[in-house]
């Protein structure tokens, strides 16, 4: 894994750097203890619904900041 270190800056260059390897990291964490497949999907599932709320979250946002509201 590599970065590049552009004008001199680090603080930069390593946010980059932490967010591939942030990836990495939850594959070992993952991989370091057996799990049962029930506790498996179970984390899955609940992992995927936060993500769906806060995807449906920020596109409610944008869909209301962007719309044209007219009076009557």
């Amino acid at each position: 894994m590599s970065v590049n270190v552009r004008n001199n800056n680090i603080d930069g260059a390593l946010r980059v750097l932490r967010t591939q390897s942030a990836p990495t990291l939850s594959v070992l964490k993952d991989k370091k203890e057996y799990k049962k497949p029930g506790v498996r999907r179970r984390e899955e599932k609940k992992k995927n619904t936060i993500n769906s709320r806060r995807n449906s979250r920020r596109n409610n946002n944008y869909s209301r900041t962007n719309s044209k509201k007219y009076a009557a």
